[in-house]
């Protein structure tokens, strides 16, 4: 044990460290790190002031960061000189880092469900993962064998041979990838299966879900569910360089429940993708889709809430009688085109203007059938206002801003909403996910509730945000429910959230990245609801563990972060994945 006095200039667990014997340090798993037990000298992280000179003088060695921080090399018997010197206003010593993937599984509450008495691996359950497409070479994904543990891949975007009943893509059977396996990456075996991940982003879900951890060190990068089947669709794109539409989404939905059935599996479809059209309570077609279907079999969808959270691609409002109000959104230079949604309640009677950045007012616009059009400067207005539909009382009207030439009036538009008859009045707003808009296009005054992604507000999902694993802190990208149940919106979501920040899972190519997104916290919960299908259907002690009930399971073993008074909230529902305390006991 060293003689050394407590000092406050030094964190507690350096204090502690120098004042713990060298037993206790090496038994534990952070004391001893930075120390060098041969020279006796510690590495250390020291905030100065006021220049290097006398710290230089009593260290080994120093490096000198940005902002007044340094490294310090020093010998234990000097850092108490080190501690004295006026120029040193803090010193810590380093912490061991850890791989992410280990991180989120060990917070995840999965790792004791590897073992006995459950010994859970997801075998039985076939995960489904509509995305990008897939590496199907990655070690993650063969047995130990060396063959393929993809049931089916159905790629949307190669044509020649669909899946019975569809007319799109060429579907791949086991044999056909356990074939082209036997060849390396090259044009014998693209001429068996030439599906490729260009994007990696479905590897990378794959990999979280179900990967079996191979080519890494230990198999420390281990999905959660590491001997399930896996059935993988790689959407097709409405058009040339566009984004796969919810035309491709349903039909691969459709078909995983298919397959599924074909193979008596319970499934777990995975979706990492939504958009911001529609008015975010469930009714939209897509919504009612994935609500349906889930009743056809023993199935569990996941969906991510988005990424909008801090998108400022939101905003809303209470308009009263007699009082105008103007909603200001910022264009940026080179914007080719923006949408922007209002949606209203059908009963409620309002007109709308749009205001230019050079001030040119259009409207009053009536609210009457078919499109209407006006040209400001450079940008021509297509204005629609809808009527209500089958399946929902809500009103929308839509505002198409096109460039006449090649792009929009940049500045600051204004919505001008002028009330008539009210009972609600009750108004959303949204424009298109941040992905497809130039940073800053934007609401000036965004609301951040609102904000999840369709189709995650489908009542039957289980809609996952993401928190960060490491500061136990909400990740403010991650979509938001609204704050009260509402007469526009009675969806509690999200249902729960999952590591989503710097998450490290398999990529193209055979290796691992680190990924951040609520598309990564998705197959967290994915990999889950398969082991929990499996205790349940698959060993049978609760053969009706699917759909809802595995929701409901989920929501009552989510762990609660502090500084949260109300549970469930619109940041993290229920609370976080833990998949050990979702078992029944």
């Amino acid at each position: 044990m060293a003689d050394f006095f407590i000092s406050q200039k030094a964190e507690n667990l350096l204090n502690l460290a120098l004042d713990s014997t060298n037993e206790e340090r090496e038994k534990s798993i952070e004391l001893n790190v930075g120390y060098d037990s041969e020279e006796k000298e510690w590495d250390l992280i020291v905030k100065f002031s006021d220049g290097l000179g006398a710290i230089q003088a009593v260290a080994t060695s120093v490096t000198e960061l940005l902002n007044e921080y340094a490294i310090v090399t020093i010998k234990e018997s000097k850092i108490e000189e080190l501690v004295k010197l006026p120029q040193t206003e803090y010193i810590e010593k380093p912490k061991q880092l850890f791989f992410q993937e280990d991180s989120s599984r060990n917070v995840s509450c999965v790792n004791s469900v590897f073992r006995p008495p459950f010994s859970l691996s997801g075998e039985g359950v076939l995960i489904a993962v509509i995305d990008s497409g897939i590496d199907y070479s990655h070690p993650a994904f063969l047995k130990e064998d060396g063959t393929t543990r993809i049931l089916a891949l159905w790629d949307q975007s190669i044509a020649g041979n669909p899946p019975n009943g569809y007319s799109i893509g060429t579907e791949y059977t086991k044999d056909q990838i356990n074939n082209a396996l036997q060849y390396p990456e090259g044009p014998q075996r693209d001429a068996i299966v030439p599906s490729k991940d260009f994007s990696g982003h479905g590897t990378a879900v794959a990999g979280i879900a179900a990967g079996n951890g191979a080519g890494s060190e230990g198999r420390q990068y281990k999905g959660l569910a590491p001997k399930s089947s896996l059935l993988v669709v790689k959407m097709g794109k409405g058009k040339e360089g566009g984004f796969p539409r919810t035309i491709e989404l349903i039909e691969g939905v459709d078909y995983a429940m298919k397959k599924a059935l074909e193979n008596k599996m319970p499934v777990v479809i995975n979706i990492s993708f939504g958009n911001s059209y529609g008015p975010h309570d469930g009714t939209a077609l897509v919504e009612r889709f994935l609500d349906d279907i889930s009743n056809y079999w023993k199935s569990v969808i996941c969906v991510g809430s988005g990424n909008e959270g801090n998108g400022a691609g939101h905003t809303e409002g209470v308009l009263e009688e007699g009082k105008e109000q103007e909603i200001e959104i910022g264009i940026q230079r080179l914007e080719s085109t923006v949408n922007i949604q209002v949606w209203k309640e059908y009963v409620d009677t309002i007109e709308l203007s749009v205001i230019s950045p050079s001030g040119e007012v259009v409207g009053p616009i009536k609210s009457y059938l078919g499109a209407q059009r006006f040209v400001v400067g450079n940008t021509e207005l297509l204005i629609y206002y809808g009527e209500p539909g089958p399946y929902s009382v809500k009103q929308e009207i839509y505002i198409d801003f096109l460039p006449v030439e090649s792009y929009l009036d940049s500045g600051v538009w204004k919505i001008r909403l002028t009330p008539g008859k009210l009972v609600t009045g009750v108004y959303q707003m949204w424009l298109p996910t941040q992905s497809v808009l130039n940073k800053g296009t934007a609401f000036l005054l965004p609301i951040s509730e609102n904000t999840l992604t369709i189709p995650s507000t489908a009542q039957r999902v289980i809609t996952v945000g993401a928190y960060n694993s490491l500061t136990f802190s909400y990740a403010d990208f991650s979509g938001r429910g609204t704050e009260e149940i509402t007469i526009w919106n009675d969806l509690q979501k999200p249902d729960l959230v999952a590591p989503g920040v710097e998450v490290i899972s398999t990529e193209v190519g055979g290796g691992y990245s680190s990924n951040t997104g609520t598309s990564f916290a998705t197959p967290f919960v994915a990999g889950a609801a398969a082991l929990l299908m499996e205790w349940g259907i698959e060993r049978g002690n609760d053969p009706y563990l699917y759909g809802e009930k595995v929701k409901a399971y989920l929501r009552k073993g989510a762990q609660r972060l502090s500084g949260y008074n109300k549970w469930p909230n619109n940041e993290l529902g229920w609370g976080t994945l833990c998949v050990r305390e979702s078992i029944p006991e």
